[in-house]
């Protein structure tokens, strides 16, 4: 990385689970590198989603470098997904025509429930397959497949967690870590956001901010895309041997399944 800027900027990692991301400093600048980013970025940060990308450059080895200007600022707390602002920005990926002209350039197609079904059953290992509460909930997204059938089709973020939430010291909010997006149906990302940060008797006044209403049919999509996200976190944090963060999601799908 040395060699892109000069010998006047000081690169450190930035952590995170690829580790192919970077902090670049010298005495006048601060900048966000990554390696081999998506060209999804660019569009992100045309349509202020992300903070601004500030160069991209082509290496001889064909990785491709890009820049983003740091911002200091940061994470939201849990208490502040419910204000407004979270609301409307999601609204805005949601909707926004860009994004999803960007993502099936770049050849993906619409995530639909059954494939996202059939897909946890074949990642799920032995032990968890045979699990009672894992195989009580994949007994429910089956029983409920047929019920969650929506036309709706659009950039969902896929991990709308308060740690992906940045606030600038200007107060702009962005969302950042596209890695998992992915077209599909909004409730993908509303069901996890609601169920996680918002008390159930605030989500009409949430949902009104967003800008749609509160339906029976909403509300049994998001519960099926939580279960399913759910067991899909189980299995992700079980291989890799981080049983705390696995037992906290096994929690969590028990309190999903209560409802049942």
């Amino acid at each position: 990385m040395e060699h892109i800027l000069g010998q006047d900027w000081e690169i450190i990692p930035a952590g995170g689970a690829t580790g192919e991301a970077f902090i670049a400093t010298n005495e006048e600048q601060k900048l966000f590198l990554k390696r081999n980013s998506s060209p999804f970025l660019a569009v992100l940060s045309a349509e202020g989603i992300v903070p601004k990308l500030v160069w991209t450059k082509r290496l001889e080895s064909g990785d491709v470098i890009t820049a983003q200007r740091w911002l200091d600022g940061r994470e939201l707390d849990q208490n502040e997904m419910k204000q407004e602002t979270v609301a409307r920005l999601l609204r805005k990926i949601h909707q926004s025509a860009p994004l999803l002209t960007m993502l099936k350039r770049l050849g993906k197609t619409p995530l639909k429930p059954e494939q996202l079904l059939e897909s946890i059953e074949i990642s799920l290992d032995e032990e968890l397959t045979s699990n009672p509460k894992i195989k009580k909930a994949m007994a429910v997204l089956t029983e409920m497949l047929p019920h969650i059938e929506c036309d709706e089709e659009v950039v969902c973020h896929c991990d709308v967690n308060h740690n992906n939430w940045l606030l600038s010291e200007d107060e702009q909010l962005f969302l950042i870590d596209w890695d998992g997006a992915m077209i599909a149906d909004p409730a993908i990302d509303l069901g996890m956001l609601l169920h996680s940060y918002i008390p159930k008797n605030e989500w009409n006044s949430w949902l009104d901010k967003y800008g749609i209403e509160l339906t029976d049919f909403l509300q049994k999509r998001m519960l099926w895309y939580v279960i399913a996200q759910s067991i899909t976190a189980i299995q992700w944090h079980k291989a890799k041997q981080r049983y705390e963060e696995m037992n906290y999601w096994f929690g969590y799908l028990d309190n999903m399944l209560k409802q049942f």
